[in-house]
C-alpha cells in the first residue's frame, strides 16, 4: 500500500498546536520529529522502544501526516494539490496566533515498508549481561556468540529488548524462572518476556495485550527463536476488567510479569494476586523514578510481600512475593 506523506515544517512551540489543527481538517496518523528531550512522563507513558535525541535542541519540528494514495495518477494529483491548500490554508490561520516557523509543506509517497526498515539505522545487535540480542540484518554477529540469543526484527508497535524496564524484568526472570515455571506475561507486546521465559526453561507462558497487533508480532517472533508454538499461548484482551479474559488466562502461575506503567499496574496488582499461587513471584516495571513507591504500596495492599525495588537509569522495577 502507497500513501502520501505530507510534512510541516515548523517549531517545536508549535507543534502540539498544529497536529491538533491538522487533525480538525481530517489528517491522521502524526508523526513528529524533533530534538526536544522527552519529559519524564512522556517516558512512562512510552509503550515501545525510540531511538535517542541526539544533538541540541534548535527549534524546529517536521509533522508528517499520512493519507492513502489512491492508485489513480490523476486522483493522486488531485488529493495532494487539495490536502495541501487545505494545510497551508490552516497554517496561515495558525500563524495570526503563534509562531509557525516557515511553514514549508512538502509531499512525497511512502509504503509501509519503509517505515518498519527505517529503524534499521536505529536498532543494531547488544548484549544483555551474557544474552545476545539480534536483529535479522546482523545475523553473522550470532557466531561469535558463546551464550544465549534472542532474534528479533523490530517492527512499527513494540519494543525490542533495548529498553531499560524490558531489561529489569529479563534479568528477575532469569533469576526465578525453573523447569516447572509457568508464566503469567501481562502487556506482552512482542512476546519477548515470554519467549526468553521459554529459553531460560520455563514449562509454558501465557501472555495478554490490548492491540491485536501482538498477533503478528508475537507469532514472528516465536517462528525466529524456534519456540514450540504449545508452549505459548496469546489472548487478546484486558485482563484487569474483562472476567472472560481473566477466566481463559486461567490462575495458578509461578511468575507474572507485567512491564506496563505505574497507572496500570496499580489497579493490576490484586488481579496478579489471584492469579498467581501460594509463593509465586510478581515481577513489574515501565515503572518511572519516583512512582516506585506507589506500586510498591498498591503491590502490598494487593496481598504480596515486596522482595526487592531494582534501578536502571531513570526506571524502576518492583518485585513481590505471594505468600
Amino acid at each position: 500500500m502507497k500513501w502520501l506523506r505530507f510534512m510541516i515544517t515548523t517549531t517545536t512551540e508549535a507543534e502540539d498546536i498544529l497536529v491538533s489543527d491538522m487533525y480538525d481538517i481530517g489528517l491522521e496518523g502524526a508523526q513528529i520529529e524533533d530534538k526536544l528531550p522527552l519529559t519524564p512522563l512522556e517516558k512512562e507513558k512510552m509503550f515501545v522502544d525510540i531511538p535517542p535525541v541526539t544533538g541540541e535542541d534548535d527549534g524546529v519540528a517536521y509533522l508528517s501526516f499520512f493519507v492513502e494514495a489512491p492508485e489513480d495518477e490523476a486522483a493522486k494529483e488531485a488529493l495532494k494539490a487539495d490536502t495541501v491548500e487545505k494545510i497551508k490554508a490552516q497554517l496561515s490561520e495558525s500563524a495570526q496566533f503563534m509562531d509557525i516557523g516557515s511553514g514549508e509543506v512538502a509531499v512525497s509517497e511512502t509504503e509501509d515498508l519503509d517505515w518498519i526498515n527505517n529503524w534499521k539505522q536505529y536498532f543494531h545487535s547488544f548484549t544483555i549481561d551474557d544474552l545476545l540480542v539480534i536483529p535479522s540484518w546482523e545475523e553473522e554477529e550470532a557466531s561469535a556468540h558463546k551464550g544465549m540469543i534472542l532474534r528479533i526484527d523490530p517492527g512499527t508497535a513494540f519494543g525490542t529488548g533495548m529498553h531499560e524496564t524490558t531489561q529489569l524484568c529479563i534479568r528477575q526472570l532469569k533469576k526465578y524462572v525453573t523447569a516447572d515455571t509457568q508464566v503469567l506475561d501481562v502487556g506482552t507486546g512482542s512476546g519477548i518476556l515470554s519467549i526468553l521465559s521459554i529459553m531460560f526453561g520455563a514449562k509454558r507462558a501465557l501472555g495478554t495485550d490490548l492491540d491485536p497487533c501482538a498477533i503478528e508480532a508475537v507469532a514472528d517472533n516465536i517462528k525466529k527463536n524456534n519456540i514450540d508454538e504449545s508452549r505459548f499461548k496469546l489472548i487478546i484482551g484486558n485482563i484487569i476488567d474483562d472476567p472472560a479474559v481473566e477466566e481463559e488466562a486461567g490462575y495458578g502461575y509461578d511468575i507474572a510479569v507485567a512491564n506496563i506503567l505505574a497507572e496500570v499496574l496499580i489497579p493490576l496488582m490484586p488481579v496478579l494476586y489471584r492469579h498467581v499461587k501460594s509463593g509465586g513471584v510478581v515481577i513489574t516495571s515501565g515503572i518511572i523514578d519516583g512512582r516506585e513507591n506507589a506500586v510498591a504500596e498498591a503491590m502490598k495492599a494487593a496481598g504480596f510481600e515486596v522482595s526487592g525495588i531494582f534501578e536502571q537509569g531513570e526506571w524502576r522495577c518492583v518485585t513481590g512475593k505471594k505468600s
